[in-house]
């Protein structure tokens, strides 16, 4: 009422302003009813017609480095040759409104054709055949799109002067399920194919080319046991989201440190929105949470002493199934760790083929024969043997007899030791079986060879993050206070029997030898870190040193064995002469077991040899298996002997410097 009083008064500015007062809000008003009532059909019709579609953008998987930091399993650029089928709509409708037409011409002509035939009018059923019904104009339309995109692969092929074909199937799929992705039509371009596809100004309607990165092992098969592959899996990790629309190809590790460190390795996926209109084409797109990428893992392995281990185990070729490892005594970190056959984990990026398939199923090539294998140990347990034969009491002067056999009750063990007197010395490098069966059985006793077995783990994982262990066998105290006979302790005073180990758990049995007691948790991961140190994130050391166990045994009878593994490789007679390298001294033991068949009957020999060096201040355990060997001595020495003169190249050209700094950066 005031303001009605206020405006009674004869004032025209009074008046204005109000005037203007009321028209804003008459403006305001019509433009409301306007919005929710006259246009609201328009809005909903829009929002119907659009939606949004999640997408899963996989992270760039980190490195794997060895401990120098060359690196063994990194990502590269791949670039694609892909298709955006949304900047194809029009020339789709296009093509099928000219075939639509064709179509309606041809049906109406053939019905023209029919009743000038009969003369008459057409039945309704009869006039049902001529009809353009819409199962037909599907098919029209998925023929126009085909022709259309086939067309457009066509000036592809021209360009980069390379047969192409689309497949009318895959194109299908890719319309009806992932109609808003790109759609793949040349993956992995070479360089010559990349500058053909770029040297013109201008590319083809709906073309382009895309960068995707891609797991690659730049030296090919080397440690790839250790590394492992990678298979697809486009699946969220634990903390990503779970639901997407779609997924970009995605891969995860299936063995190796690939599998193992897969979490950390991956990094975390990020997402995007994509908005897509009625018919489902692309229309925007907008990154919801960008890809974080995943952590570095650096290795303890040395490149150069793996390569080289690789190659010495080659006694046969490339199908020589066997293994061999280098361990630091002092550490426990492994520098190499070999298995043949060898397998690219390059052949399973995308996807592996049949042929390669077949041969690797063949050869069991990516079995990790270093851990993953069982194996009769032979004569390479008997320092274990030995050594509990020496903490029973055992003097290592007494000679034995050797008849050149010995017999357990009614079972006859033949001895490859020529006959003749045998002290502890000369029992160890000519490897007289009956030695150590008549002094096992009788001085260690089974008791305690299994008490001192079971100090080294054996029987028990070795615990590589690889997926790629097995414990072996080994007995336990239960089960040789009950049924167990002297002949088994005779099998076992052999390294043969009711046991089977692993080349890794022999070599740290053979380190823990060397360094006076202690049994280490070999150690396979140095550190992790990110990938972009300026980009923030910690890196994440792994436990350097880890002692599994102490022997506990007189430092005299380790020094005793000790001498007599250096005698086997130093002395003319002994069965590791082949091991032998000018400048360095190695103590070693051959062994060599016989695998036979459920007849009895021997299928084939496990070759061994176990080492470390140098004799005076132990650094490195080297151990050498071959499937199929003649002798430990011939087959393996060798192997080992190429091994340490690797080392001792190393050792010269100042690697350990090298290692120091790589660690401290």
């Amino acid at each position: 009422m005031l303001l009605f009083d206020q405006l009674k008064k004869d004032d025209p500015q009074l008046r204005l302003i109000a005037v203007l007062v009321l028209g804003g809000l008459g403006v305001l008003l019509a433009g409301l009813w306007w919005v929710q009532v006259v246009s609201a059909r328009e809005y909903q019709a829009n929002l119907e017609t659009q939606s949004f579609r999640t997408v899963r953008i996989p992270a760039v998987r980190g490195k794997i480095l060895d401990r120098n930091g060359f690196v063994l399993a990194e990502n590269r650029p791949t670039y694609n040759v892909s298709l955006y089928l949304e900047e194809l709509h029009n020339s789709f409708d296009a093509a099928y409104a000219e075939k639509a037409l064709r179509a309606r011409a041809e049906l109406k002509q053939k019905q023209k054709e029919l009743v000038k035939k009969l003369n008459r009018k057409l039945t309704r059923e009869e006039r049902k055949q001529f009809v353009f019904t819409s199962p037909a104009r599907g098919l029209l339309r998925q023929a126009a799109r085909y022709e259309v995109a086939s067309n457009v692969v066509s000036q592809v092929s021209l360009r980069l002067r390379q047969p192409l074909s689309l497949n009318a199937t895959n194109f299908e799929r890719h319309y009806e399920t992932r109609l808003a992705l790109p759609c793949p039509v040349l993956m992995n371009l070479n360089p010559t194919q990349i500058a053909r596809f770029e040297e013109q100004s201008t590319s083809p309607m709906g073309l382009d080319l895309e960068v995707q990165s891609t797991r690659f092992y730049p030296y090919g098969t080397t440690a790839a046991h250790v590394l492992g592959h990678l298979q697809r899996d486009d699946s969220s990790m634990e903390g990503e989201e779970a639901f997407f629309s779609f997924r970009l190809p995605d891969y995860r590790g299936s063995i190796g440190v690939e599998f193992g460190l897969d979490k950390a390795l991956r990094g975390m996926a990020g997402a995007k929105s994509v908005l897509v209109n009625n018919a489902g084409y692309r229309q925007t797109e907008n990154i919801w949470s960008p890809a974080e990428p995943g952590s570095n893992v650096v290795l303890t392995i040395d490149l150069r002493l793996q390569q080289a281990a690789e190659h010495a185990l080659q006694v046969f070729g490339p199908a020589t199934r066997g293994a061999a490892i280098v361990l630091n005594v002092t550490n426990g970190d492994i520098l190499a760790l070999a298995s043949s056959p060898p397998f690219n984990p390059n052949s399973y990026t995308p996807s592996l083929s049949r042929a390669e398939s077949e041969r690797i199923a063949e050869l069991e090539a990516e079995k990790n024969r270093a851990t993953q294998e069982n194996y009769a140990a032979g004569s390479i347990f008997k320092p274990i043997i030995g050594l509990a034969c020496l903490e029973a009491g055992l003097n290592p002067n007494v000679t034995l007899h050797n008849p050149g056999y010995i017999y357990v009750g009614k079972k006859r063990f033949d001895d490859l030791a020529p006959p003749g007197l045998y002290d502890f010395r000369r029992a160890v490098k000519a490897s007289c079986n009956t030695y150590f069966i008549s002094n096992g059985l009788y001085v260690a006793g089974i008791t305690n060879i299994v008490r001192l077995g079971q100090r080294f783990h054996l029987g028990e994982r070795t615990g590589l993050p690889t997926g790629q262990g097995t414990p072996g066998i080994f007995p336990s105290l239960k089960q040789v206070s009950s049924g167990w006979y002297d002949g088994d302790t005779g099998n076992l005073c052999i390294g043969q029997g009711q046991m089977a180990v692993t080349p890794l758990q022999m070599a740290v049995v053979t380190a823990a030898i060397a360094n006076g007691g202690t049994v280490l948790r070999p150690r396979l991961v140095d550190r992790i870190e990110p990938q972009d140190p300026t980009m923030g994130g910690q890196t994440n050391y792994l436990p350097a040193v880890q002692v599994r166990d102490e022997l506990g045994v007189n430092p005299r009878n380790l020094e005793l064995l000790r001498e007599a593994m250096l005698a086997d490789v130093e002395d003319p007679d002994g069965t590791g002469v082949r091991a032998a390298v000018p400048g360095m001294r190695i103590s070693g033991k051959t062994g060599t077991a016989q695998v036979k068949n459920a007849a009895g009957a021997t299928v084939t020999d496990i070759t061994w040899f176990i080492s470390f060096a140098p004799y005076e201040k132990p650094r490195y355990a080297v151990v050498a298996m071959v499937e199929g060997g003649s002798s430990g001595g011939h087959i393996c020495a060798p192997i080992v002997q190429k091994i340490y003169t690797a080392i001792q190249d190393r050792d010269r050209s100042g690697n350990g410097k090298a290692e120091t700094l790589a660690r401290a950066h």
